[in-house]
Parts: structure tokens; sequence; C-alpha cells
């Protein structure tokens, strides 16, 4: 799915406008209409320019995780990060990634929306706006626990993006 550049100066200012206001919209849409029926990893649409100062989704590796999480992921030392890497997602209500680790800590943005999370063997349900920390080797997964889809950013301390899956996600009813 491509984002125009008119789309993509709507939705900023969008949440320039909510934001001003004390309010965050609820999601902005980032996968496509019709969710997969498959899990799926997916290669960039389009090349990086390493001389931008921005990288548009396209630009970024896709991923979707059955039953409802659609994002991208950005390993950092791909875009001239040297800290940092990324995940944006689309995560519909009750979807969510398999229990997994990551080797560094993560961080978990969410401006609107309910998550219901497992971290080690804690279980709670926060709802936003939050940020999530997930300590470094842990196991970890979560769902959206509301009604509508929402976004989340995960930010890692790190330039070369991990994932290491563990099993299905427990918060998924089977």
């Amino acid at each position: 799915m491509q984002i125009s550049p008119t789309r993509a100066c709507l939705i900023v200012a969008l949440a320039t406008i909510c934001c001003s206001r004390g309010q965050w919209p609820s999601h902005v849409a980032i996968g496509p209409a019709e969710l997969p029926s498959e899990s799926f990893e997916k290669p960039p649409e389009l090349p990086y320019d390493p001389s931008s100062y921005t990288i548009s989704l396209q630009q970024m590796s896709s991923f979707y995780d059955v039953p409802g999480e659609y994002g991208y992921t950005l390993a950092g030392r791909d875009y001239g990060f040297q800290e940092l890497s990324f995940i944006i997602t689309e995560t519909h209500p009750h979807g969510g990634p398999p229990l997994h680790t990551h080797k560094t800590e993560e961080a978990h943005v969410v401006l609107a929306g309910t998550m219901e999370y497992v971290i080690g063997d804690e279980r709670f349900t926060v709802t936003a706006p939050y940020v999530a920390r997930v300590p470094a080797g842990v196991a970890h997964t979560f769902v959206n626990a509301g009604a509508t889809p929402l976004n989340m950013i995960a930010v890692f301390p790190t330039p070369d993006f991990d994932w290491t899956p563990i099993g299905p996600n427990p918060l998924v009813a089977r």
C-alpha cells in the first residue's frame, strides 16, 4: 500500500491538530483494508536514499502476523541510524505478534487504545497514552484489547534489529 504525499500531509496535520487539543487520533491506517489470511514478511517496495532525512513506509520491510498485526520494521543501520531501530504497527482488535524476545530493551509508544501484555511472568492491560518498557531478553507479546485498530511504535536502542520467536501468542484465542 502506497501512501501519497497528500495523505501523509493530512495524517501529520490531523495528528498536529489532535495533539494541540490534547486528543490523539484513534489510529492511522497503514495496512491493507482487508487483513491477509497468512503471516508474511516482505522487503521494502522502494529503495532508500541515504542522503534523505526521512524514510517512507514503502522504504521499510513490512510484515503481517495472524490474526491482525500489520507493520513495518526499520533496522537502523540500513537507514543511517547509529543507535536506533523501529517497528511501526497497525494492530487490529485481538491481533498481536507471537511470543518473542529481543537482545536489547524495547519501548512501546501507544497514543490511543488498550493493549493487553505478557512481559515475562506478568500479564496486565493498559490504556493509552503510555510507554511500555520491555527488558532485554524477556519473553513478551501483546494483543489489542480494544474494539478498534491502534498504532504502536516500538523503539530499540540498537542499529541492528533482532527478533526471536518463542511460540504462539498466549493471549490470542485459538
